[in-house]
């Protein structure tokens, strides 16, 4: 961990000097400093922010559910505050929204909000897709406390975003390993596709062969994200299953009609919304 300390405090300690401040170390936030020479890891600037915030804060929102290991979280992403007691500033958001001593837990020293308060935020605050591919590595990670969600739903009826919330903690799945994953999902059933399975197992007998990352085993139909294996596909469609692959470079429109088509011919018959 790189050291992270507060400049004028420091100084006024005796801790560093004025020169040892400018030369030693470089600053992160407004008066708060980290030690040169290794890069700043989430938790570094997590810890700098609360910092910045005089210690008053707790730290929320998407970095949160990182510090309680969910993945896929830039080690740059702003940091968000609750309670924060300074200024916007670049890297960090302060939020006034008001919370309870129950949605505070200490990791490594560091306040930062409950699971349930850290997924309750992020499933309001942020886009939809969003907000479910975050939901959705937190779940990965362990399961989430949904009763727990509720009970803060209707502790603060009046939040901001508590529909959408609502709306996507029915869909939250922790089988979905990336991203992406979460987003086609949300794609497929905004589109009027019937709710996909993740992680779906491909038996052969009681043997498991393959996992595919989304898919309807009822009428065998399968969506990867994946590089393309050659022999696997061909294993899969002698077991009867169609897998879409879908290359980086494929629109939207282009793999949901070819989705659309491939269950239509196993008599799932749905007409996609444009």
């Amino acid at each position: 961990m790189v050291e992270v300390i507060i400049g004028g405090e420091a100084v006024a300690a005796g801790r560093v000097t004025r020169h040892e401040l400018r030369s030693r170390y470089r600053p992160v936030f407004r008066g708060v400093y980290a030690a040169n020479g290794r890069e700043l890891t989430l938790r570094d600037r997590a810890i700098a922010a609360w910092l910045a915030a005089r210690r008053k804060g707790v730290v929320a929102g998407v970095v949160a559910s990182a510090l309680h290991g969910a993945a896929w979280v830039d080690p740059a992403h702003p940091i968000e505050v609750l309670g924060a007691r300074c200024g916007a500033q670049a890297g960090l958001l302060p939020r006034r929204e008001v919370f309870a001593d129950d949605e505070v837990i200490r990791i490594g020293g560091l306040p930062v909000t409950t699971r349930a308060r850290t997924a309750f935020d992020i499933g309001r605050r942020l886009d939809r897709g969003a907000a479910l591919a975050r939901l959705d590595a937190m779940m990965w990670d362990r399961p989430l406390p949904l009763d727990e969600i509720r009970a803060l739903m209707r502790r603060y009826p009046r939040a901001s975003g508590t529909k959408q919330l609502r709306e996507l903690l029915p869909l939250v799945d922790g089988g979905a390993a990336r991203p992406v994953e979460s987003h086609a999902r949300l794609l497929l059933i905004d589109a009027g596709c019937p709710q996909p399975q993740t992680q779906v197992p491909v038996l052969v007998d009681t043997l498991p062969v393959a996992h595919l990352e989304i898919g309807w085993p009822e009428y065998r139909v399968a969506l990867t994200f994946a590089p393309e294996d050659a022999a696997q596909q061909r294993m899969l469609e002698a077991l009867g299953w169609i897998v879409i692959r879908v290359p980086e470079w494929e629109s939207v429109e282009s793999w949901l009609q070819r989705v659309e088509v491939a269950l239509a011919r196993r008599g799932c018959f749905v007409e996609f919304a444009a």
